[in-house]
């Protein structure tokens, strides 16, 4: 017999896939969420909540208070689209050219959305209180931190932490965690090589920094494969290659970009460091010189075995013990771990893959979608997941 939850949380899936459509329709990039934050906060405001907007930004933050005093529990959604081209023939593809909701951020919201109206229809069950946190920014541009900087975490204070991610190799009716290290650490680079420019006859009159830049890239790829513990996780990958625009002409200068990831403090010293002494020393034996820009962006995300503990026993009531499934380790990042930093709690994911598709729809692609019968299932696990914390003593 299906869970009180789940029976409750599908009674309102309608209302949900509404939300998600109405979002993924109307895709906003970092710090430009306002229609999304306006559509939250006056659903927030009509359940009863109180609201707080313009926080880091487009932030809404809403605060349901329980029964009696008691614990605060934060659930947490994300809103920034990203600036990709969708590709797709459903009737709610996006109608902003260039902008997509290609991570699941519009069926997060939605989903937390769902959370707070079955709460608030339970208000007079619960002690405490439910923070509810719609963040900007989670694609790069750490909304979440900027949040805690303006305080989240305080009035009252946070007594744990939870949110749920989609997972596009899960099947919808999957959810997925993991306890400890769970996603990576994630920094960006930007590494400036600097030549002399020439005639492409002439190339013995120059200094050529494609070439250069070429070295530099097939040494860099050696930090990962033999100087980091194979048993350590990391990746350092360029996405980004800028050189000259005429093809008989020797550039100036090549700015490479990209990404370098880890778990652990060690690595992620090591990678920064031995970048600039790699690129630098290459450079130097072509008559070349390097400039390195490293910036330090998300921390890894650790679960809190509490947190996941919490997590499965709602799932397995929820949904069974099948629905409980591992999850991966993963490079991606998320701003969630600033949180988690400061207080116990998880992040669980929530398999939207249809069960009829050949293939996966990734996420971070034009042709990234979900199954909306999973996010009747996020929202009850959600609602669960706060009424249990608050339920401990």
């Amino acid at each position: 017999m299906p869970h009180e939850l789940l029976t409750a949380a599908q009674a309102i899936a309608p209302a949900l896939i509404a939300d998600r459509r109405a979002i993924h329709q109307s895709p906003e990039l970092a710090f430009e969420e306002t229609q999304t934050a306006a559509l939250v906060a006056g659903r927030l405001q009509a359940l009863g909540c109180s609201v707080q907007t313009g926080v880091g930004g487009t932030g809404v933050v809403g605060l349901l208070q329980g029964a009696r005093p008691g614990r605060t529990v934060l659930l947490r959604a994300d809103m920034d689209a990203l600036p990709i081209d969708e590709r797709g023939e459903a009737p709610y593809v996006s109608q902003h050219p260039g902008v997509m909701h290609a991570c699941g951020h519009d069926g997060h919201t939605a989903v937390l959305l769902g959370a707070a109206r079955m709460l608030a229809g339970r208000r007079q069950d619960f002690a405490g209180a439910v923070k509810f946190m719609f963040q900007p920014a989670e694609e790069g541009g750490a909304g979440a931190l900027r949040m805690i900087e303006q305080g989240l975490l305080d009035n009252p204070k946070v007594d744990a932490a939870f949110a749920l991610h989609v997972d596009p190799l899960r099947y919808a009716g999957e959810i997925a965690t993991r306890v400890g290290p769970t996603m990576a650490a994630a920094d960006r680079f930007e590494l400036t090589v600097f030549g002399t420019g020439g005639h492409a006859a002439r190339p013995h009159l120059a200094v050529d920094p494609v070439v250069v830049a070429a070295h530099i890239i097939t040494a860099l790829q050696t930090l990962v494969s033999r100087e980091v513990d194979p048993a350590d996780p990391a990746v350092l990958t360029i996405g980004s290659l800028t050189a000259g625009n005429a093809f008989n002409v020797i550039p100036d200068t090549v700015v490479l970009k990209g990404t370098a990831r880890s778990y652990s403090p060690a690595v992620r010293d090591l990678l920064e460091r031995r970048m600039g002494q790699v690129a630098s020393g290459i450079a130097q034996a072509m008559r070349a010189q390097t400039r390195l820009d490293y910036e330090r962006l998300y921390p890894p995300l650790v679960n809190h075995q509490v947190g996941v503990d919490l997590v499965s026993e709602v799932v397995r009531d929820v949904l069974g013990p099948d629905a409980l499934v591992p999850r991966d380790l993963m490079m991606g990042a998320e701003d969630f771990s600033y949180l988690l930093e400061r207080v116990p709690g998880a992040m669980f994911y929530l398999g939207v893959r249809g069960r009829d598709w050949a293939e996966p729809r990734p996420i971070h692609s034009a042709s990234f979608d979900m199954d909306e019968r999973a996010l009747p299932v996020g929202a009850a696990i959600t609602t669960g997941v706060a009424l249990r914390y608050l339920a401990q003593p």
